[in-house]
């Protein structure tokens, strides 16, 4: 993990850039751990909508990144593709890593994690109005050893289980 003691003078985001580049240079702040200076690109009212929740407020949502940096060692973001149009920044990534400590309850499994993911920011003044991450749950937690593999045996029997239990409730809710 880089080194984060208060010492470590915060980077300002780049000034009179597209709003494209400001988050590219948030992607950059990203891959090298460095919160203290993505503060400065979020603000007390700034939004972000994770597939595991949402954070409002730079200090929530920079406690976010802690977990997720002190959970997944070898943490890399690669943009695949960016595109603007006024204050909305869409972000194809690609994120590699290894899962080493708890994230969002799920104990580490020292496991490589592997996919791809989508942002969708508004940015207005250079900072961060909302931000919404999207990406396959199930694919991560296929690679984490949460969920079977899809087609395994154990998902053909996990599948046949839980459509078993809703045949059983759609029968109840008949009578």
């Amino acid at each position: 993990m880089p080194d984060r003691s208060p010492t470590t003078t915060p980077i300002a985001p780049p000034n009179d850039v597209s709003n494209a580049q400001l988050v590219e240079w948030a992607f950059d702040r990203i891959n090298a751990q460095d919160v203290d200076s993505l503060r400065n690109f979020w603000t007390t009212d700034t939004t972000v909508n994770f597939p595991t929740g949402t954070c409002r407020g730079a200090a929530e949502i920079a406690a976010y990144f802690d977990q997720v940096f002190a959970a997944v060692t070898d943490f890399a973001f690669e943009l695949v593709s960016i595109a603007e149009s006024g204050k909305d920044v869409l972000v194809h990534w690609h994120l590699t890593g290894r899962h080493v400590g708890t994230f969002v309850g799920i104990a580490a499994t020292g496991r490589r994690i592997d996919f791809e993911g989508f942002d969708h920011f508004v940015i207005e003044d250079g900072k961060v109005v909302t931000n919404t991450v999207r990406y396959d749950q199930m694919e991560f937690a296929r690679q984490i050893k949460l969920l079977p593999p899809d087609g395994s045996v154990a998902d053909r029997a996990m599948k046949a289980v839980f459509n078993a239990g809703t045949r059983v409730v759609g029968m109840v809710r008949r009578h």
